[in-house]
């Protein structure tokens, strides 16, 4: 398992190395779809003036931002990612703003001297393949009754941006999702994201529900963007499909997104993130 776990890591980085630019800009940056909930995700982990602050799976430093644009008076905040790629686009968008550093280490296996009072966790929990392992570092990083806040994804057909695509990738595309893959919304509803977080050990275990909308622009829009985001792996084995299975392929994707397509030919999908919010016991 530990071989599985570790080729799926080194995977998983090598293409978060490849892809943080077009996440950061598509994504990340812009205050839509399901990145409307990260103002929500601080607001409701309640970040208090001189807090100590960690902000696990940062990414392009996102959440940090929001985090210190919120709350001037932090004591210090620090983000942790594993793709190189992304904390150097975190540090350039962070770049103005002070106590605050970005450090390329593992959600797993990291450790620090201090203890936080705030932990948060924004779009990664569900890449773990050892989520408890992580959480239980996160717990144990934080201060006695210190909080933690977590958002995903909620599950496939809750976030129909996906699932409209993955359903038929799945079918027509061999190994799409690769072996050793976790899967990807395993935390995608109230019950199975509340027992995961308070199995390790966290208390005061909260989840709200919110859904958002995103509108991807019409079919064509939805699908270029799909070919022309994805990490090289799937580009590849999407360019060795016959073009007969390729067409196949982006007509049952274009079946499903029927139901949230609107008259003047505009898709609008909802989103469902849950948000988490707990306390270390």
């Amino acid at each position: 398992m530990k071989v599985i776990h570790s080729k799926y890591k080194q995977r998983n980085m090598k293409i978060w190395n490849e892809v943080a630019p077009r996440y950061h800009k598509k994504w990340a940056s812009v205050n839509k779809g399901p990145f409307q909930s990260t103002k929500k995700l601080i607001e409701l982990v309640k970040i208090n003036k001189n807090n100590l602050v960690l902000d696990v799976a940062c990414g392009t430093g996102v959440v940090t931002k929001q985090i210190q644009k919120k709350n001037s008076n932090l004591e210090y905040v620090v983000g942790i990612d594993t793709s190189i790629t992304a904390i150097k686009i975190a540090k350039k968008y962070n770049e103005k703003n002070k106590n605050l550093d970005f450090i390329n280490t593992d959600a797993e296996n990291f450790a620090f001297s201090k203890k936080f009072d705030v932990v948060t966790c924004q779009y990664a929990l569900f890449f773990f393949p050892n989520a408890q392992k992580a959480l239980k570092n996160m717990k144990n990083s934080l201060k006695k009754s210190g909080k933690i806040g977590i958002s995903v994804h909620g599950s496939k057909y809750n976030v129909p941006f996906f699932s409209s695509i993955l359903d038929s990738a799945v079918k027509y595309i061999p190994n799409y999702v690769p072996p050793g893959t976790p899967n990807l919304d395993r935390f995608g509803t109230k019950s199975t994201l509340k027992a995961e977080v308070r199995k390790a050990g966290f208390s005061n275990v909260v989840v709200k529900e919110f859904i958002f909308n995103y509108n991807p622009g019409k079919f064509e829009d939805y699908w270029k963007n799909y070919i022309k985001y994805i990490a090289t792996p799937l580009k590849e084995k999407l360019n060795a499909l016959e073009y007969s299975k390729c067409k196949e392929f982006k007509n049952s994707v274009k079946e499903k997104t029927l139901q949230y397509t609107k008259k003047n030919g505009e898709i609008i999908f909802p989103w469902q993130v849950l948000i988490l919010t707990a306390k270390n016991n």
